[in-house]
């Protein structure tokens, strides 16, 4: 007996069709240019609304900073000075370091008043922050 040898005149190789390359690649940016979302800003005044839904936060998780027509301040209903501000937030956030500031202003507060508290919070890295509103009940419900 005889062994027959065989041989292998064509090899195939692993070959990537790329004849539709430029297909893909034209779908990918028609995709990504569809559903990007450029946000502009614009600049506009902006008219805030009344609160339509509210959001109830657990108590051990706010403190309260109430700001009278006056500009007086009040923190979870002792009357402060603005300067003091700093200092009872910090040691607020040092037993919560969690705490939510929740500013519960009068609508004629100036945007002054408001700024100054912010920066005394700012000063004591107290950056959660939460703008409270009376919730506006719809009419019929």
């Amino acid at each position: 007996m005889s062994k027959a040898r065989f041989k292998r005149n064509a090899r195939s190789g692993a070959k990537v069709p790329t004849s539709s390359m430029a297909d893909i690649a034209f779908l990918l940016l028609i995709f990504f240019m569809v559903t990007t979302i450029f946000k502009l800003e614009d600049g506009l005044p902006v008219e805030l609304p009344k609160a339509a839904a509210a959001e109830q936060i657990a108590r051990e998780r706010v403190s309260y900073i109430w700001v009278d027509r006056n500009g007086r301040l009040s923190i979870n209903d002792n009357v402060v000075e603005l300067d003091r501000v700093g200092s009872i937030m910090l040691r607020k956030l040092g037993a919560n370091p969690a705490l939510i500031v929740s500013f519960k202003a009068d609508k004629h507060v100036t945007y002054k008043r408001m700024d100054d508290v912010m920066e005394e919070l700012k000063k004591v890295n107290a950056t959660q922050v939460s703008f409270s509103s009376d919730y506006e009940k719809k009419r019929g419900s």
